[in-house]
């Protein structure tokens, strides 16, 4: 059974680093069954990060086909993935569209990320859009089983470890050497 993941939006007084307080709005993800259970999940989660009261504003159903959590990077994004299919019937290629969210420190890293999720796609397939997310956390559901277990401590610890100075990535990727001259 795939996930299903629920956007909810959470109002509370947030205090700076300065120590003003202002009352900001931000969403968050869970993996829930229904609205309901989205809205009791996500009252549990918050009340381990708020002390105050707080008021979720909106609860809608996520457009994300993956998550995918990377270690060392704070910040979400959005992928667009178009993938590829030849109809052989009509004799067009068709696009089917898909959106991955996936963890980041930056656009050129968030690309890297996504051809990495994507690694294992048999298809062709492009990535004509990449954005930065407002998601602020992802919840997803573990029903305390062993192997689940196992599952939500990677999951959390891949969340919370902290960014460190970006490595180098090899590019394995092959260009003829014409071609990209020409693109310059």
């Amino acid at each position: 059974m795939s996930a299903m993941w629920y956007e909810c939006k959470v109002k509370y007084r947030k205090t700076d680093e300065i120590g003003n307080q202002k009352v900001t709005t931000e969403p968050y993800l869970v993996d829930a069954l229904s609205y309901t259970e989205a809205e009791s999940r996500i009252n549990e989660e918050m009340k381990a990060y708020i002390s105050e009261e707080f008021k979720i504003t909106n609860i809608k159903v996520a457009n994300y086909a993956e998550i995918h959590p990377f270690e060392n990077a704070d910040r979400w994004f959005k992928s667009k993935v178009s993938l590829m299919a030849y109809d052989e019937e009509s004799g067009k290629e068709r696009k089917t569209n898909m959106y991955v969210l996936l963890q980041a420190n930056d656009v050129k890293e968030a690309f890297d990320n996504t051809i990495q999720v994507m690694k294992g796609t048999m298809g062709d397939y492009t990535i004509p859009a990449i954005s930065e997310s407002p998601i602020m956390d992802v919840f997803p559901y573990f029903s305390g089983e062993e192997d689940e277990l196992e599952q939500m401590e990677k999951f959390n610890a891949l969340k919370a470890s902290k960014p460190e100075k970006a490595s180098e990535l090899e590019d394995t990727m092959e260009f003829d050497a014409e071609v990209v001259a020409e693109s310059y």
